[in-house]
């Protein structure tokens, strides 16, 4: 997965179209924070991006619910036979080869 690197140098580029409307919001919100509109349009989007794929593989459980998953995660495995079966079944790629 890439992170985001602030520090090394930017070789590419992003064409974005926007309502008038919208730029404005954009350049007032970045002339606020004192940072040119490049900077807060990526500042902005990685943040977002980081937060999506974070929301993505991490999650915020309260007691009730941290019991009840880990109740779930001590629970024997139950036997899947259709599951087993797939598993001795030779790969999809193999297959077709």
């Amino acid at each position: 997965m890439a992170v985001s690197t602030p520090g090394q140098p930017r070789d590419r580029r992003f064409q974005l179209r926007a309502t008038a409307s919208e730029e404005e919001l954009i350049k007032v919100a970045a002339d606020r924070e004192g940072v040119n509109i490049t900077e807060f349009i990526l500042r902005s989007a990685r943040e977002k991006a980081e937060q999506s794929l974070a929301d993505q593989t991490r999650f915020v459980l309260d007691d009730k619910q941290w019991k009840a998953f880990m109740t779930a995660l001590d629970r024997p495995a139950k036997d899947k036979p259709r599951l087993r079966q797939l598993f001795k079944e030779q790969h999809v790629a193999k297959r077709r080869s």
